[in-house]
């Protein structure tokens, strides 16, 4: 029997390794650094400790906006769960039916806005709810609705739940198709025996199915979190890095990219940047180990 030398193993892990390192791990490790530093009045930069993370969390000029854009960004994804991933496994489980006509078809068109620009998604939703010449009051207006038809974008209390909405719509593909690919792995034998049993589709489902794809559900929420906690590029083009209306739809991502960059009025601070860069990354950590912790553990005794 042949075995694999380490040296086979470590040529063959080379690349994607250099890759990672490079283009992932220097990155990350740099940020975290610099996150330590500040440039003194000579733009010589100094190590000042965690002086740069106590001015963002406590500093009034600071706080307020990172602690605005941490709550919209609990809210972007809650929005996210309560709405996207509910129904991707409602669609999903309607296309694992046998037989439903045209499951295909729709499938592709369910997915096709995840493969387009974000860009074409913002500037296209843009056009569809401006209240000056804008489609979507009159396509309300044939439904009867067109009294219901606000400029959601440009009102405070509704721009950030309207640009969830848009990333919904954009992204149920993804949950969609993960569960559906779990579904369609539930072996046909447990489904039939428990036809054979008596038991109605109804709670074929809750009681058979759905545990089954627990593991599946939880990897859809982790995947959910991360995605939305790094999110910056529809709410940069729809709204801008200034995520108006004041301030309405800034998330960590377009707080960051001002921070970092600078807009405007705003001077950009590469340090400071950083370290909101850095509390970003400790959010998304400190909920994924949460995630792994408390639920991935429970969850792997349902795995198929």
């Amino acid at each position: 029997m042949n075995t694999v030398k380490p040296w086979q193993l470590l040529l063959f892990l080379a690349p994607a390794l250099i890759v990672y390192g490079v283009f992932s791990a220097m990155p990350l490790v740099q940020t975290l650094g610099q996150g330590l530093f500040s440039a003194g009045d000579s733009g010589n930069a100094s190590f000042v400790g965690l002086d740069n993370f106590r001015t963002v969390l406590l500093d009034p000029d600071w706080s307020a906006g990172f602690w605005n854009a941490m709550a919209n960004n609990a809210k972007f994804f809650c929005l996210h769960m309560l709405l996207q991933n509910p129904i991707g496994l409602l669609l999903a489980t309607l296309f694992s039916i046998k037989g439903l006509r045209g499951a295909r078809t729709y499938r592709t068109l369910i997915f096709l806005p995840t493969l387009l620009s974000v860009v074409i998604i913002g500037f296209i939703w843009q056009l569809i709810l401006s209240p000056l010449w804008g489609v979507g009051e009159k396509l309300m207006g044939l439904a009867g609705l067109a009294d219901w038809f606000a400029p959601w974008l440009g009102e405070e209390e509704s721009a950030l739940a309207a640009i969830s909405m848009i990333s919904v719509w954009q992204y149920i593909g993804m949950p969609m198709m993960l569960i559906y690919a779990a579904l369609l792995a539930v072996p046909e034998e447990i489904v039939e025996a428990a036809h054979v049993e008596g038991a109605s589709a109804m709670r074929i489902f809750w009681q058979i199915k759905l545990p089954l794809i627990y593991p599946t559900l939880g990897l859809v929420t982790i995947l959910t979190f991360v995605a939305n906690f790094n999110a910056f590029d529809l709410i940069y083009s729809i709204k801008g890095a200034l995520a108006g209306p004041n301030y309405s739809t800034d998330i960590l991502g377009t707080l960051f990219y001002r921070t970092f960059f600078g807009y405007q009025a705003q001077v950009g601070n590469a340090y400071l940047g950083s370290a909101v860069a850095t509390l970003m990354f400790l959010v998304i950590l400190a909920g994924v180990g949460l995630y792994f912790i408390a639920v991935q553990r429970r969850l792997t005794r349902f795995a198929l």
